[in-house]
């Protein structure tokens, strides 16, 4: 069969488990391989290494598919390998119906992304080896999963460098525009002809959750107390405020949190599911904050949620102007000289603040910018918590690896002047799995840290 012939002067990435092969790593191509066809993949002495399927047109020539011996990606291939998605899907998400059903290269399917969102399969192919299979791939998931239908989301600018044309629509089935589906025993309503993406991020399942703890606890800082005293004739616990009144709100433990970058509203649920007193809920897309507004419905959380059409950055920045503003008014009470002539701004603190903000960073070159956003964000983040309060924040650009972002975390308390615990740091769920050796997808950081005063 034709092949792929490697320099004998090239980073031995390929036995170290990664799956791409640049153009540049290339002696030479033997036979005439079509575009998208599988080809061997050889050592400049003759041992086969991989199976690849190539594509001349993209710098990343070689797509690594198979280490056993494989002529083409037929419906047969794609049928083994859907069923071992499955099955790693069954094992580690017993209790949803709705996940990361296969992603790429480290299923094994370079290219390719399914997600599954109940009896809907939404898919996006990415580069021309997979392309050209698109008929197998659609047969072999109505085969393994029969679904409901079968949409297309392949409407994203790198099919370009692989020489192909943006797609979107349906392929099999009845495809409705909105999917329920159930999440840390959630509702969620994902919009998967217009939603971000293939509609939902997946991959911050388990960092969802991960807020539960922090969720509780905080009615002792409002001066909240449960006492043993005497209430409608009887002797009974009950949480009682400084002026010795009964409390009657049920989330009077609850913490107050604000979402930056809210999408459909995930951590805000999750927020208000472990006991969330309020939550401010923050998107600069009025589209993004109605399907938000439209999940808290779902829930049934809407009387402890206030939603916030802004730019996060501006947002963040105007309540800490006002923080800071009351404060120096508090000093000129104290005899410190302070302009009172102009009226306070809003200033609001909370005990947990999540930012959750786009890649900054999509290439090596915007690193240097990227690090800028996440200080910026963090920084005046890290303001508003209230004094033992939670940071909780996230980074989903690869090229900002874990390290950079922690230093850039760190620098942004040097500047703030605070002190940060850091409680957890994860990364992306079990549907995302990773593959040793390739960088590429350790994309994904979530940190919780405890904020403190210097």
């Amino acid at each position: 069969m034709a092949a792929i012939v490697l320099q004998k002067k090239r980073k031995k990435r390929l036995e170290q488990g990664h799956p791409w092969i640049y153009a540049s790593e290339i002696e030479r191509v033997e036979g005439e391989p079509a575009p998208g066809q599988v080809v061997e993949v050889r050592t400049h002495a003759g041992q086969v290494l991989a199976y690849a399927y190539y594509n001349p047109k993209s710098q990343i020539t070689g797509r690594v598919v198979s280490y056993q011996p494989l002529e083409a990606m037929t419906k047969e291939f794609f049928l083994e390998r859907f069923r071992r998605c499955a099955r790693h899907r069954e094992r580690f998400l017993q209790d949803s119906d709705s996940y990361r059903l296969v992603y790429g290269d480290a299923d094994f399917l370079p290219g390719l992304t399914v997600d599954k969102f109940a009896d809907i399969l939404v898919i996006q192919i990415l580069t021309l080896g997979m392309d050209v299979c698109r008929e197998a791939i659609t047969e072999a998931l109505v085969e393994v999963f029969a679904p409901q239908g079968i949409y297309e989301r392949s409407d994203v600018t790198v099919r370009e460098l692989e020489g192909l044309e943006q797609l979107k629509g349906p392929l099999y089935g009845d495809c409705p525009r909105y999917v329920r589906i159930l999440e840390n025993g959630l509702h969620i309503e994902v919009d998967i002809e217009q939603g971000q993406k293939t509609g939902y991020f997946f991959d911050q399942r388990e960092n969802r959750a991960a807020i539960d703890p922090l969720m509780t606890g905080w009615g002792g800082s409002g001066g909240i107390a449960v006492r043993e005293i005497e209430h409608e004739g009887k002797l009974q616990q009950l949480p009682v405020n400084a002026n010795g009144k009964v409390v009657t709100f049920p989330y009077w433990d609850g913490a107050t949190v604000l979402e930056c970058f809210s999408h459909t509203g995930s951590f805000t649920l999750n927020a208000c599911k472990y006991g969330a007193k309020k939550v401010t809920c923050l998107d600069i897309s009025e589209h993004a904050v109605e399907s938000a507004r439209k999940n808290v419905q779902l829930n049934g959380f809407e009387d402890r949620v206030e939603f916030v059409v802004a730019d996060a950055f501006e947002y963040l920045r105007k309540q800490v102007r006002g923080v800071e503003d009351r404060r120096q008014r508090a000093q000129a009470g104290q005899g410190a000289k302070v302009d009172t002539s102009k009226p306070v701004g809003e200033a609001r603190t909370w005990d947990v603040v999540i930012l959750d903000p786009p890649a900054f960073a999509k290439t090596r070159s915007a690193v240097e910018g990227a690090c800028r956003g996440y200080k910026d964000i963090n920084l005046h983040g890290m303001k508003l918590v209230n004094e033992g309060g939670y940071l909780v924040t996230a980074s989903c650009s690869y090229h900002m690896q874990p390290d950079l972002f922690l230093e850039t975390i760190h620098a942004a308390a040097v500047d703030a002047g605070k002190i940060l615990r850091l409680v957890e740091f994860r990364a992306a769920g079990k549907d995302h799995p990773r593959l040793l050796g390739v960088d590429e997808g350790n994309y994904l950081k979530f940190a919780i840290f405890e904020v403190r005063s210097r």
